[in-house]
């Protein structure tokens, strides 16, 4: 008698102390479940690409390349050809030190207009952000000087190294996150454009 009373005792205390664990466990998977339906909940307020849209913010005018973004075809293809005929235009009537704190001024501007862009589209890296190609091919073309069949090949050579991004390029798209690390892999092929174009130089 005395031994069942003494396990009923222990039971009554194992299941007392229990409650408090459960209740804890209870809570803290309550508060899981409400985190990943949070997370995993469709973003409200996502919004399509548009000429409403781009109307409807300078942030976006900017991000969408003065509308190059809404062309339904290559629209990065668009936005690197705008850079290249703005430097080719800009460049000459303002001379460097202008140009390029225009450039600065410009890229500095399009990383915060494309985290707008991006965070309203629900993608950073959206298609129809193209102002990182506008601001890479300026600044190639403005470091370019030559010939326009020379900028043309610059141009091709940019195109693919964005398209397919190559080595430190797919490392800046990959590991940087954010609008800067959008505008970072362009200024990456931009870079490897020079550098390759001034290597050919010294060759040939």
């Amino acid at each position: 008698m005395i031994n069942e009373e003494t396990n009923a005792e222990t039971l009554g205390g194992t299941a007392t102390a229990l409650v408090p664990t459960a209740a804890i466990a209870s809570t803290d998977t309550a508060t899981k479940l409400h985190d990943e339906s949070q997370n995993s909940s469709p973003a409200l307020g996502r919004r399509r690409p548009s000429l409403r849209m781009m109307l409807s913010n300078p942030a976006h005018f900017v991000s969408f390349g003065f509308g190059c973004g809404l062309i339904p075809f290559a629209p990065g293809t668009f936005g690197a050809l705008l850079g290249l005929f703005l430097a080719r235009w800009l460049h000459p009537a303002m001379g460097d030190p202008m140009f390029f704190a225009l450039l600065v001024l410009a890229t500095v501007v399009g990383i915060g207009a494309m985290h707008v862009t991006g965070t309203a589209l629900g993608e950073m890296d959206h298609g129809a952000i193209v102002w990182d190609e506008v601001i890479a091919m300026a600044l190639i073309v403005a470091l370019l000087p030559g010939s326009m069949w020379q900028q043309a090949w610059a141009f091709l050579l940019f195109r693919i190294l964005d398209i397919r991004k190559p080595g430190p390029v797919g490392w800046a798209d990959r590991n940087i996150g954010g609008a800067m690390g959008v505008m970072l892999d362009d200024l990456i092929a931009a870079a490897i454009v020079l550098l390759t174009f001034a290597i050919v130089a010294k060759v040939f």
